[in-house]
């Protein structure tokens, strides 16, 4: 398919981790680089949003053949546990047998990188990336900024460093490059809900459990040994903020007010909160990925998101799918397979950053709301009476594979539609009667 070439992949997280495997199936010599130590060497904790596999995701791994592997450590999750301070309510994400799957992000690190190097991939722990020269594909790796480099050369890099890219930081002081960032003023911090002392789960362990409290929610996602990881979203500063919450006494008073149903579930909540890091949320928007036919950005290098649609990795893995789909296409030509990947991904990504962000307001606030509850009920009576005419936004990211774009631009139309089917009156008594039905269809056409 391809003359093999030397490709160096900068990040060994799963994005890098499976562009390796594709760039070895299609016969390259690939070296991956990463800063840290090996993942698979030492305690990862602290600082994880658990993972929410969908078909994006399924698609690029059982693209190489590797996704059974995967999903024997992914739980699928088919509904919405929303936790409401007084009940709580259950709503289904898609249709029968549509689930998204919860993953440990170390866990499936260590699985990747264990999957990469079977495929032929060699990795290089404890090796700072400092820089690149764009032009020759030569890495620049020594143990400080400053002091003494040593040059790796290479036919191709690819930039699978993160939202932080040193590789994409050289390619920002080229000339007409594109370069935005913007950090929400809400972060987040890592909680835990350990099994029972018989291994199962406190909590329905199929269930995306969500507190929505409006500025701020609580979210937890099942693990394998019992436990779920939780992740509290909260702004920095305010009235409910982690600034206002300085000790002990406080953590354990808000929660009590405001999130009752967790105290007996979340035992070690005051020594967690204090030990575990703040971290924040960032969305990172540049152009061009590429330099020439030999540099790309991939990943959250190129478009990292805010993570309230759970489309990060999916997101990242896809680029991977278009990629390799460019390779297969123009063969040789790696100007054309990088301008091509890059032209068809940059939209989409813009778009899955929209909705990631419009999300946040979902999950914290409306998932509350009774207005949006009957919005949903609405629209999947609907869309399982007319599945032609109608796929909800959700299931459009989530349980498809069509372009981010096509699903931003036909969920605004479709929440249009529905702004205007909830002003009829009585709608909360007659939502699933013929002439909301049928409403639906005249404003359709």
């Amino acid at each position: 398919m391809q003359t093999p070439i030397k490709i160096a992949v900068v990040g060994s997280g799963l994005v890098g981790s499976l562009v390796a495997i594709y760039l070895r199936k299609a016969g390259h010599t690939v070296h991956v680089y990463d800063r840290s130590p090996d993942i698979r060497k030492i305690q990862f904790s602290g600082r994880s949003i658990n993972l929410a596999m969908s078909n994006r995701g399924w698609k690029a791994l059982d693209g190489v053949g590797i996704g059974n592997a995967v999903r024997e450590i992914a739980i699928p999750m088919e509904k919405r546990a929303i936790h409401l301070v007084d009940k709580l309510n259950f709503q289904n994400y898609g249709q029968e047998g549509e689930s998204i799957y919860s993953i440990s992000r170390g866990i499936l690190n260590r699985k990747m990188i264990d999957l990469a190097e079977a495929a032929g991939a060699e990795f290089f722990f404890e090796h700072k990336i400092w820089d690149v020269s764009l032009d020759d594909a030569t890495l620049h790796i020594g143990e400080t900024e400053r002091g003494a480099w040593e040059d790796k050369k290479y036919d191709m890099v690819f930039g699978a460093d993160g939202a932080f890219s040193r590789i994409r930081h050289r390619m920002q002081r080229q000339s007409m490059f594109d370069y935005s960032q913007e950090f929400l003023p809400i972060g987040y911090k890592e909680l835990n809900i350990p099994a029972n002392a018989d291994g199962t789960h406190k909590l329905d362990k199929n269930s995306f459990h969500i507190w929505p409290r409006g500025e701020y929610m609580l979210i937890a996602l099942p693990n394998l040994d019992g436990s779920f990881t939780c992740t509290l979203f909260m702004p920095f500063e305010g009235e409910n903020s982690f600034e206002s919450l300085k000790d002990i006494k406080l953590v354990e008073a808000f929660f009590e007010k405001n999130l009752p149903d967790t105290i007996d579930v979340i035992p070690k909540l005051a020594e967690d909160f204090f030990k575990n890091p703040t971290s924040t949320l960032v969305t990172m928007k540049c152009y061009p990925w590429t330099y020439d036919d030999k540099i790309a950005l991939i990943g959250d290098a190129s478009h990292a998101i805010v993570p309230f649609y759970g489309q990060g990795m999916n997101a990242g893995f896809e680029d991977i799918t278009v990629l390799y789909e460019m390779m297969e296409k123009y063969g040789d030509d790696w100007k054309t397979v990088f301008s091509e990947y890059q032209k068809s991904r940059k939209p989409n990504a813009d778009a899955i950053a929209e909705l990631s962000y419009r999300n946040f307001l979902e999950m914290s606030s409306k998932t509350a709301d009774e207005n949006f509850l009957l919005q949903k009920k609405i629209e999947k009576s609907f869309s399982d009476k007319h599945p032609e005419k109608w796929i909800p936004l959700y299931s459009r990211v989530t349980f498809s594979d069509r372009p981010y774009t096509e699903a931003l631009a036909i969920g605004d139309y479709q929440n249009s539609i529905m702004d205007e089917i909830l002003k009829i009156e009585n709608i909360a008594e007659i939502w699933d009667s013929i002439t909301v039905e049928n409403k639906i269809l005249e404003l359709l056409k």
